[in-house]
């Protein structure tokens, strides 16, 4: 999945995701939720680092908050998502939209250069640094190498090594790369995801609120939402 936070990848279904985006948090929460159920099916999911500045900018899209119509609905829409996936602590930080190249890059290095859990425990914990009061602005260097710290994910001295790269040329580059390649696929925002099925057809999907298509798509069972006859109690098992 692609988003200014993450892509995955589904094989022998596949499924790519991206996060800066509230909507990616959702989508990243939901996937590790269910990877061990999505991997008894044989559906592997990989997040992949992009800048989603760079996505707007190069599809000719913009930010659903510059339409004034879409900012008001956001608000409702948003507080929605929250509630439904128990996210209600997240907060909108008064610095955003941040410029997320540095964390973005950081995390190119990270995922090349540690294990899967690591990666996604160090993306985690960024989103909540930035989402979650008191909120930390991430993409400014102090702030970002301070949250690393206090992951207890990495030493000292791979920390400084983080750092290091975030500011090399080959991360830039692949940052730059990832964020091509999901403009190549047709992305024109986060979180945008890239699915492959078992017969190898691939198709992109958009959005936080698009999995039952997916699960359609890969074929996998899945259960519909249903209204309840009257009086009966609401049964929804929270997310």
């Amino acid at each position: 999945m692609f988003s200014d936070q993450s892509f995955r990848r589904l094989t022998p279904h596949e499924l790519t995701p991206y996060p800066s985006s509230f909507y990616s948090v959702v989508t990243l929460k939901y996937l590790l939720k269910n990877r061990e159920i999505l991997a008894s099916h044989d559906v592997t999911v990989d997040f992949i680092p992009i800048f989603l500045g760079g996505v707007n900018h190069g599809s000719g899209n913009k930010p659903p908050w510059s339409l004034p119509a879409k900012a008001v609905y956001g608000a409702f829409d948003a507080a929605r998502t929250k509630k439904y996936h128990g996210m209600e602590e997240i907060e909108t930080p008064d610095f955003f939209p941040p410029v997320t190249l540095l964390p973005q890059r950081a995390l190119c290095y990270i995922k090349a250069r540690f294990s899967r859990s690591t990666f996604e425990q160090t993306w985690q914990l960024l989103m909540r640094a930035m989402w979650i009061p008191p909120h930390v602005n991430i993409s400014i260097p102090e702030s970002l190498q301070e949250v690393l710290r206090g992951t207890n994910l990495f030493s000292e001295k791979e920390v400084e090594q983080i750092m290091q790269a975030a500011g090399e040329k080959e991360w830039k580059d692949k940052l730059m790369a990832n964020t091509k390649k999901a403009l190549d696929l047709g992305a024109f925002g986060a979180p945008w995801s890239w699915v492959r099925n078992a017969e190898g057809k691939e198709e992109p999907f958009f959005g936080s609120d698009r999995f039952h298509f997916m699960w359609e798509f890969l074929g996998l069972p899945w259960q519909d939402i249903a209204v309840l006859p009257k009086g009966t109690e609401k049964g929804r098992a929270k997310l």
